[in-house]
């Protein structure tokens, strides 16, 4: 039996939404601030993902240089551990792009159906 592409179970929107050649938010970086928000720490969410350390935090690197301010602030690691958190900004940067998600899905709901019945029957599914 062959395994081919599987789609997922819903269609659904990926936003990024680019500011500059080097400034971009998307899905990644919006799940990486969640995590951090719920662990943190900058490591045990990038782990989470299945990501690597030095990623998470060139990810983290990238987003505190784009914005005005930091979206997030680590204390160094040590007897006690260290730790990451949001900052007030960084909470209104995820509310925000997690808002923008929402209005896009809801107004293009309608030309996602469409599309979604275009799409080939994949046998045993349709």
């Amino acid at each position: 039996m062959q395994s081919g592409p599987q789609r997922p179970p819903e269609p659904r929107l990926r936003i990024r939404i680019v500011f500059g050649e080097d400034e971009m938010m998307g899905p990644g970086k919006a799940d990486l601030l969640d995590r951090i928000d719920r662990c943190g720490s900058i490591a045990a969410a990038g782990r989470d993902m299945g990501m690597s350390y030095k990623r998470a935090w060139e990810l983290i690197g990238t987003l505190n240089a784009m914005f005005r301010a930091p979206v997030v602030e680590s204390t160094r690691g040590g007897p006690g551990g260290g730790g990451a958190v949001l900052t007030d900004l960084g909470h209104e940067v995820l509310a925000e792009y997690r808002a923008f998600e929402a209005e896009a899905a809801a107004g293009g709901a309608g030309r996602l159906a469409a599309l979604t019945g275009m799409l080939r029957d994949i046998p045993g599914e349709k």
